[in-house]
């Protein structure tokens, strides 16, 4: 059996109203260190079937490289089909600043509306399913991501519906909580 982990970075240094996907932020070094020591630990019964992959934005990054000193042998490859949605000229911004129209028209064409001019959800969900569909083909019956809470959502919906567009009422996906992970199936 194939298993995919997805691993969320852990908390990064930002306000809690800001939005925040493809923003180069840090993550907590504490927290990181405390997720990384976590994952080693979890993943060491499958040390040497493990393809580990991680967003290249920095607070994946130092999970992956934290992750990498306490697991020398551990590889760990930058993939940028792993990032968060790209808001565009939301980027940084309060949600307030940015406004209810603009996130209503937003949830009313989730699959289709590109939020601040960055990424639509279907441009998402299909850079997303070509990660996934690779890991798929991968010879390593453990592939981790370290990556992002949207990217978790993708491949949930991805493999309960497919490429099917998905409608605001449709999008209550859990993602993992900051330095956490899920662990799914793709078989």
């Amino acid at each position: 059996m194939k298993t995919l982990w997805l691993v969320r970075h852990a908390r990064p240094l930002i306000e809690a109203d800001r939005c925040y996907g493809r923003l180069n932020v840090p993550a907590d070094a504490q927290a990181t260190q405390d997720a990384a020591l976590a994952l080693s630990q979890a993943l060491q019964p499958w040390r040497g079937n493990l393809h580990i992959q991680h967003s290249p934005l920095q607070r994946c990054e130092q999970l992956a490289y934290e992750l990498k000193a306490l697991e020398p042998d551990f590889i760990t490859k930058p993939d940028a089909r792993l990032q968060e949605m790209d808001f565009g000229s939301w980027e940084g911004e309060s949600w307030d600043a940015i406004g209810e129209a603009a996130i209503s028209a937003w949830a009313q064409d989730l699959a289709a509306h590109a939020p601040g001019g960055g990424e639509s959800l279907m441009q998402m969900l299909h850079r997303v399913n070509a990660a996934l569909q690779q890991s798929r083909l991968a010879p390593q019956p453990h592939q981790v991501w370290i990556t992002h809470a949207g990217v978790a959502r993708c491949v949930q919906w991805l493999l309960q519906h497919g490429s099917r567009p998905p409608q605001s009422a449709d999008w209550t996906l859990p993602a993992p909580a900051c330095g956490q992970w899920l662990k799914l199936s793709l078989s």
